[in-house]
């Protein structure tokens, strides 16, 4: 891992578990703002009729978790996804700056998009493959290989197919003349 990398993940991560412990802490406080946004997709997420504290809970817990991994470099990928990925109902829920007026407003959209920020370093560190191919490249690459290997192999076998006919020719003429003489 490069130095870079070593600073910067931690320093990413330390927001993501922050909001994260605080999310878990106060999960009832902050229950009534994530209302709206649970409510609209409880049904296409199944989640049934589960309590919103118990659900900013769990958001918070994996916020924190994966924060924690990503920060530590310990499957850096799938925790940067699970931090996005839990990043995005807190700073819609609780930083809807569309509902307020005035000074508030400016105070959320701040917050609404320092939180998208977090949430588009998370996702460029998804597709961070730390200067290793990524499964895209090697997918395409074994195909490619394989693709080879079948056209190197389907070749040989021509020209082996090739070769017996010759040599099955050869044994023809031969036997032929030693018949006819």
């Amino acid at each position: 891992m490069t130095i870079m990398r070593r600073l910067a993940r931690p320093l990413l991560a330390a927001a993501f578990v922050d909001q994260g412990v605080q999310l878990a802490r106060r999960a009832p406080d902050h229950a009534q703002a994530w209302t709206p946004v649970l409510d609209k997709v409880r049904e296409p997420l199944s989640l049934g009729d589960r309590d919103a504290a118990q659900l900013v809970r769990v958001d918070g817990a994996a916020m924190a978790v994966s924060g924690l991994l990503f920060g530590l470099g310990r499957l850096p990928r799938a925790s940067a996804l699970v931090m996005a990925l839990s990043m995005a109902p807190s700073t819609v829920a609780e930083h809807a700056f569309w509902k307020v007026q005035g000074e508030e407003r400016k105070t959320q959209r701040t917050l609404f998009l320092k939180d998208l920020g977090l949430v588009g370093a998370a996702l460029v560190s998804v597709v961070d493959t730390e200067g290793r191919p990524g499964l895209t490249w090697r997918g395409r690459r074994a195909a490619k290989d394989a693709s080879r290997a079948a056209r190197l192999a389907r070749r040989e076998a021509q020209h082996a197919a090739h070769s017996v006919g010759r040599e099955a020719r050869l044994a023809g003429h031969r036997v032929g003349s030693k018949v006819g003489a």
